[in-house]
């Protein structure tokens, strides 16, 4: 009875597992799609002649999104730099903090990768121990019963692969997904930083700033998608 009750706890846990992973992937999805849509723009607003980054963000103060909040703190605390490399400092540490928020809730899915396979070669192991457990009991007498547990402990271990190949799909596209805003932000930030360079600097910094230019023009195109 108690080796039952947990064969069956563990299908129950398998499925509260991909039901967890379908609602964690559905908000995913719909999150990416509107932080990479949003960082494209930002980087076109910033790219024009008359959007500078502290328009932006007073323009884009109840916005909540990852790039807004980047560019939102970078306006802040670009008042109180004062010097390019304090300013380079200060875009690493945003970018690093804004890539922790893009890859939140996806510790779950990694765990739910792990765990499917495992819960469910326990509950195999459960099911086979409860089939033998009813041998001992009642003899062989009804193989149809027989063929029936093992084929439910078998369908234990399945469901917990078939989880995890499901999971492990929209965990890798996530990750993409983070590499690809993530480049975007890098560009936001660095737009960002050539706007200080060109009002904080002279000579040097000018020429630093046409060269960061240049490879912003060089890097744009791998990114238009």
């Amino acid at each position: 009875m108690t080796s039952q009750l947990l064969h069956d706890s563990t299908f129950y846990l398998m499925y509260g597992c991909l039901a967890l992973s379908v609602f964690i992937s559905v908000e995913r999805i719909i999150f990416y799609r509107y932080t990479g849509r949003h960082a494209r723009e930002l980087n076109q607003m910033l790219s024009g002649d008359t959007a500078s980054l502290d328009d932006l963000a007073m323009h884009l103060e109840s916005n909540d999104s990852v790039p807004a909040a980047a560019l939102k703190s970078l306006a802040r605390a670009r008042r109180k730099a004062r010097t390019v490399e304090e300013m380079e400092n200060l875009s690493q540490a945003l970018y690093l903090a804004m890539k922790t928020r893009l890859k939140h809730r996806l510790w779950i899915l990694d765990t739910i990768v792990t765990a499917a396979p495992l819960l469910g070669l326990l509950g195999t192991i459960l099911g086979i121990i409860e089939t033998f457990t009813s041998l001992a009991a009642f003899g062989i007498s009804d193989t149809k019963g027989v063929s029936a547990g093992i084929g439910t402990a078998l369908y234990a271990t399945a469901l917990g692969i078939s989880t995890a190949l499901f999971v492990l799909l929209f965990l890798n596209h996530f990750n993409d997904r983070i590499e690809r805003i993530g480049d975007h932000l890098k560009i936001l930030l660095l737009r960002a930083n050539v706007g200080y360079r060109t009002l904080e600097g002279s000579g040097g910094n000018d020429k630093a700033a046409g060269s960061l230019h240049a490879v912003r023009g060089a890097v744009e195109p791998e990114f238009a998608n």
